[in-house]
């Protein structure tokens, strides 16, 4: 079960198979570091590892536990690329800042498994790919012209067929999509502490327990408030991405959280998986309330979808996605459902992650759309590049001024308009 959170969501298969969670002290008292890190998710880690790998005084906050939010409860698919295909990324951000755009989004998910091989992180992780399933012909075109793009570009995706996805994944319920072999899979409560202790060992400082509460400037920084201590940071690095708070505004109204939820069997027998992702891939269709599924290590189904915010249309979303694997795969009728959990994604209004200035010294890195296990970590790297000084200029990723979405009191009135909206589209096939 996932701590200190609502019950219908807190089942969580990755909690349950967890690995120990490095010790992790609450702050007490008053410290002071080079780089305050606000927010213990892949983002967070990151960027702390990688200030910590070149000698930086870094310091982790974490309301709770690393990879306690959507870190430690995604899907747990390694994705490469961003919403946008290449050419309309550089197209809107212009060759040199889109092309750096799309070459780290592209490498994300390398730079995840090298990260893992590295630090020797045991997270479960397989590179076995990540399969785009189209459910309409058009959909299916348009896969096939990323797939192009990405091939124009040196990438390993390919163009799949309707007969060449039913046999990679165990259903005819795709008429063809494309496979990208940089991505992959594993487990990310397991992956993110796995980051956690790794940025202990290069000399990081982590902090459990340690919400932020208040945050004030000072001549040589800012000093961040907790429950029972008081930081003191020269740079502050904002992580917190679908549980953003008030802390520093207009943050939080720069993104929705929109809550995701899964479902898991318990582990099935070798004759079901013989007949289901028999090559570990992790799949993702293209329906506008997309679903994505996959298996874990121990043969496990998991498929996860969009969710919902009260508890009764959580558990009835939970419902509709064991009905809908079990019609894309009928070998699944009768397997026992032993899990369901949920958590927040942070969606922006270009479905585009943000790097947000807020002051001097201050850089917020949020909204992944759903992508964050590859890109939250090569944000953090990038975060961990503009807190050592690189010029903004030559950064990866655009730095841009926070810009809050229009009308954001109203955005669970919003969502729940929009998901009506793309559930009628998803039906008619359009």
């Amino acid at each position: 079960m996932i701590e200190n959170e609502n019950p219908v969501i807190a089942r969580s298969l990755w909690s349950d198979t967890a690995n120990p969670t490095p010790a992790c002290p609450p702050l007490i008292g008053e410290a002071e570091t080079e780089v305050a890190v606000i927010g213990g998710g892949f983002t967070g880690l990151s960027a702390a590892l990688h200030l910590a790998e070149a000698g930086r005084r870094v310091t982790v906050l974490e309301a709770e536990t690393p990879g306690w939010g959507a870190s430690g409860r995604n899907g747990g698919q390694v994705n490469p690329g961003l919403k946008d295909a290449p050419d309309a990324i550089e197209a809107r951000f212009g060759a040199q800042a889109g092309g750096r755009m799309v070459a780290l989004s592209g490498a994300a998910g390398q730079l995840v498994f090298d990260l893992i091989r590295r630090h020797a992180i045991q997270c479960d992780a397989v590179q076995s790919g990540w399969i785009r399933a189209a459910h309409t012909p058009k959909a299916r075109e348009e896969l096939h012209d990323l797939a192009r793009q990405w091939q124009q570009r040196g990438a390993d995706v390919a163009p799949l067929s309707a007969q060449e996805i039913a046999e990679m994944i165990g259903t005819e319920a795709y008429c063809g999509g494309l496979s990208d072999r940089r991505g992959g899979n594993l487990h990310p409560l397991n992956y993110a502490l796995g980051l956690a202790g790794a940025a202990q060992k290069a000399g990081a400082v982590l902090h459990g327990r340690s919400r932020a509460t208040g945050l004030e400037k000072t001549a040589g920084g800012y000093r961040i408030a907790t429950a029972q201590g008081t930081l003191t940071a020269e740079k502050l690095l904002l992580c917190t991405n679908g549980y953003t708070d008030g802390l520093m505004p207009p943050l939080a109204r720069t993104v929705v959280p929109v809550r995701s939820v899964q479902v898991a069997t318990d582990p099935l027998p070798e004759n079901v998986l013989e007949t289901l992702l028999p090559g570990l891939q992790a799949p993702s269709d293209s329906r506008r309330l997309l679903l994505y599924f996959r298996r874990d290590a121990q043969g496990r189904f998991i498929m996860g979808g969009r969710g919902a915010y009260s508890d009764g249309a959580t558990r009835r979303q939970m419902a509709a996605l064991r009905r809908v694997s079990e019609q894309m795969f009928p070998q699944l009728k009768g397997v026992r459902w032993g899990y369901g959990w949920g958590g927040f994604v942070a969606v922006t209004a270009d479905h585009y992650p943000h790097l947000n200035r807020l002051g001097d010294g201050v850089l917020a890195g949020l909204g992944y759309n759903g992508r964050g296990v590859a890109m939250g970590t090569a944000m953090g790297r990038v975060m961990a590049d503009w807190a050592m000084g690189k010029p903004d200029a030559e950064l990866d990723f655009p730095i841009t001024p926070a810009r809050p979405i229009p009308l954001h009191g109203l955005r669970r009135l919003g969502v729940a308009a929009t998901v009506t909206g793309y559930r009628l589209l998803d039906r008619l096939g359009v």
